[in-house]
């Protein structure tokens, strides 16, 4: 086995994870994550898996089945609009997945995209909704009892409607947001979504400066804030 790299040696890796191959760069590939020529295309997802995932109820980071609650990693825009393209995990796969994934703890992180432009093309094709291509700086964990699934008019994709959440955290850097950091990601990231919705006409955007307000309003203004749930 692949010595895990030194920056995540020190955190624990929740129990189903511990199953994961581990990358040449000592990070553990999750379970949606393709394999290339033997190696892991981080920058990809499975599609099969996706499907696995989405009929099977499992967990998107770590393969098994997924208890009662049930945890979405989305960027904050999400967390307005209430939908996202990728399947939910286990609470303490997606607590690791903030505390130990390059891409959500460094905010400056870029995907690199030059040397694969069949991802921009698959993603188009099974990916649902609006992908907006930057690192929000923010994660939001939002955990839930349940979800709807949405088929997308006009294309073979679907996305996830999030019903309320039961917990509902924020991460930068490893490490809970501040208030002030969730608040910047969100308005440097409405804009994308008001160009679609102006596309709809004034009520659209009415629409979306509502869901703008009723996510604000869910935000812990205390960053050490987690509602009483355990992970099952």
């Amino acid at each position: 086995m692949t010595e895990l790299n030194k920056r995540i040696a020190d955190i624990e890796i929740p129990h189903r994870m511990r199953g994961l191959r581990v990358s040449d760069e000592g990070y553990p590939v999750p379970w949606f994550v393709p394999w290339v020529n033997n190696k892991p295309e981080f920058r990809g997802m499975d599609g099969e898996k996706f499907m696995v995932a989405v009929r099977h109820k499992r967990c998107w980071l770590c393969g098994e089945p997924l208890g009662k609650y049930m945890t979405f990693v989305i960027g904050p825009m999400c967390a307005v609009n209430k939908n996202t393209a990728e399947p939910p995990c286990h609470h303490d796969c997606a607590i690791y997945a903030v505390e130990a994934c390059p891409f959500l703890t460094q905010p400056k992180m870029r995907r690199n995209e030059k040397d694969a432009p069949w991802l921009q093309e698959e993603e188009d094709k099974r990916v649902a909704g609006i992908m907006i291509r930057r690192n929000p700086g923010v994660t939001c964990l939002w955990t839930s009892l349940s979800y709807r699934t949405v088929k997308v008019a006009g294309g073979s994709g679907i996305l996830f409607r999030l019903d309320d959440p039961v917990r509902l955290e924020f991460f930068a850097e490893s490490r809970r947001a501040t208030y002030a950091e969730i608040t910047f990601s969100i308005s440097t990231g409405l804009p994308a979504l008001l160009r679609e919705a102006e596309k709809d006409g004034q009520e659209a955007v009415n629409e979306l400066h509502k869901m703008v307000e009723d996510a604000v309003k869910l935000i812990p203004k205390d960053p050490e804030y987690a509602s009483n749930t355990r992970d099952s």
